[in-house]
């Protein structure tokens, strides 16, 4: 039986003081929509950059935020044929993309996810089109399940599909937050050598995560420091998680015929990196935002095999949004996930 009310995390306007937390009717399923009763919703950084700034996004007040979302089928509409009742499904992060190249063109960028474009997820129900969801795993909780549409598929997009690791490769894993870690444990699993660059409160727990060599980023240069544990070979694949002019010490620091996995946006939505060793090292610059539906199945079937655990930092429960929001200013050590 489903409740006609239900609790949900709404914007009237952009900003944290525009953020409340309300009763809303319970969405009905069209006919191609399923019904998701939500366990638990884990938390990206844009998450909190959507509330507080609007990133410039398209959106429809009032507005739910959060994109990653775990739970269960308690409904269908009649149309639907991929998903049962009692089904455990995860969310697309990206819900148009299927498969193949990204939607878009030169001149169109696609950038339509939940919780920017769409509505989110950070509520008790949604009714969503079917085709916007997958097949949760069968080795993870929905605390761990959660985790997976946004940063789980980020790692593994650029390090399987589109970065074709294998064994005896070595890449650089830039800190410890969640795209970060599932990167050292996709890696791991992959059979490559992981370098770990971070705070020296963090390195300890990366080790245990997985890394192979770590960098404390406050007493030795990054590159300094992959080019002694390489023997300055360098690495052969980056994950880029800082941008800005940080993608310098990225080319300074890949092997002859690397590649670089250009994800993330801490120093700012503009990169630059002097020309020279992007010439004369051939190297791939390859830009990932997350991945499509193919590789998120894919994904689960490789954490059911592999029994892979995401990392997770701290649950909060859904009335402590605010709080789990000053907890990624703070950067923590895997995942932040909303317990509904």
């Amino acid at each position: 039986m489903v409740d006609n009310k239900m609790k949900s995390w709404q914007l009237d306007g952009i900003g944290r003081e525009r953020l409340t937390l309300g009763e809303v009717p319970v969405p009905q399923p069209k006919s191609d929509e399923i019904l998701v009763k939500i366990s638990a919703v884990s938390l990206n950084y844009r998450d909190k950059m959507v509330i507080e700034t609007g990133r410039g996004l398209p959106l429809h007040f009032p507005f739910t935020p959060g994109s990653d979302l775990a739970g269960t089928v308690v409904a269908l509409g009649d149309q639907v044929t991929r998903f049962n009742i009692d089904d455990k499904v995860i969310s697309m992060f990206t819900p148009d993309w299927i498969d193949g190249a990204r939607p878009g063109d030169a001149k169109t960028l696609a950038y339509r996810t939940l919780g920017g474009f769409y509505p989110g997820v950070l509520a008790e129900y949604v009714a969503f089109s079917e085709e916007w969801f997958v097949h949760a795993p069968k080795t993870l909780s929905a605390i761990e399940a959660c985790t997976l549409p946004c940063s789980g598929l980020t790692a593994w997009f650029a390090l399987v599909e589109r970065g074709n690791l294998h064994p005896g490769k070595t890449v650089l894993i830039e800190g410890t937050g969640g795209v970060a870690l599932f990167g050292v444990q996709i890696a791991k699993m992959l059979g490559a050598e992981v370098i770990v660059s971070g705070t020296a409160d963090k390195l300890e727990r990366a080790k245990k995560v997985g890394a192979d060599h770590v960098i404390n980023r406050h007493k030795e240069d990054l590159v300094e420091g992959v080019h002694r544990i390489t023997e300055n070979r360098g690495v052969d694949h980056i994950l880029e998680l800082v941008g800005g002019s940080h993608l310098g010490k990225a080319a300074a620091a890949v092997a002859v015929g690397g590649t670089i996995s250009l994800i993330g946006a801490l120093e700012g939505f503009e990169v630059s990196s002097p020309v020279m060793p992007l010439l004369f090292k051939d190297i791939k610059i390859q830009g990932i935002g997350t991945g499509h539906r193919l590789a998120l199945e894919r994904l689960v079937r490789a954490i059911d095999q592999a029994k892979m655990k995401p990392m997770i930092d701290t649950i909060y429960s859904i009335s402590d949004l605010l709080v789990a929001l000053d907890h990624l200013d703070r950067g923590p050590f895997g995942k932040i996930v909303i317990k509904i």
